[in-house]
């Protein structure tokens, strides 16, 4: 009996921020239909460990170990992913190092750091990945957050603000880049992150309350509520949808 054809067989992926939560159930997701992946993070265990789970799923990962707010080494990287698996088909821009708090609160540095580890960071692997994403047709999936929408901003500012450009980003990369065959979206998420769950832990009440206010009822899983959506958004039932941002938090947030 031969195995079945898998929508992703072959890709090959590269995945920040991928050695936890969101970034490693993408990964994780993505090599489950067939994509081999490049694994990049700060810290080299987690990263390891990552390549452990994709290892015993049958799939080929490599762990590349990156502070995104490095940027000046970023194009190197993708250029050593595509050499090491042979090109690049997918991109991931999850990695994210930001602040929290009221506005007054925030120093220049906090708040510059936001934007340089999303849309500085994402525009520098963007831009690294075109030509290797233009050879065979490519996507390019961008983590931004629901946060950018929020009925409340207080203490979310700095994070919706770095969101928000990242966003824009996006839109304008899939105008730009739709002729060279390359699809560009974004997804907002709730995920139980490693983060998330500390929180949840520690704050059961506010948790279930919060929980409360996502139609579903639940938060989402990080490969099987949102690794899966990438899966599609880079496979080819998503053949025809770029600029878009999907919110994957279970109906709460409004974009309308």
């Amino acid at each position: 009996m031969t195995n079945p054809v898998r929508n992703l067989d072959g890709k090959v992926a590269l995945v920040s921020g991928a050695g936890q939560g969101v970034g490693q159930g993408i990964a994780l997701a993505l090599a489950s239909e067939g994509a081999r992946i490049a694994v990049l993070g700060r810290t080299a265990a987690k990263l390891e460990a990552t390549c452990e789970l994709l290892r015993a799923r049958g799939a080929e990962a490599e762990p590349f170990v990156l502070d995104v707010l490095d940027t000046d080494r970023i194009p190197g990287t993708v250029d050593a992913v595509a050499a090491r698996f042979g090109g690049l088909d997918i991109l991931v821009n999850n990695a994210y190092t930001g602040c929290y708090g009221p506005l007054l609160s925030l120093s220049g540095a906090q708040f510059r750091k936001g934007f340089e580890s999303g849309p500085f960071a994402a525009f520098a692997f963007m831009n690294a990945a075109h030509p290797h994403l233009k050879r065979n047709g490519g996507a390019i999936v961008n983590v931004v957050t629901s946060a950018m929408v929020r009925w409340d901003l207080s203490t979310y500012g700095a994070y919706a603000a770095a969101k928000t450009a990242l966003r824009t980003l996006t839109r304008a990369a899939a105008n730009e880049w739709g002729r060279d065959g390359i699809r560009v979206n974004a997804i907002a998420p709730h995920a139980v992150s490693p983060a998330y769950a500390t929180w949840q832990d520690a704050h059961p009440e506010e948790a279930a309350e919060f929980s409360a206010t996502i139609p579903l009822g639940y938060v989402g899983d990080c490969e099987r509520d949102i690794g899966r959506a990438v899966v599609m958004l880079c496979g080819p039932d998503a053949r025809y949808l770029t600029g878009a941002t999907v919110p994957l938090d279970g109906g709460q947030a409004n974009f309308d």
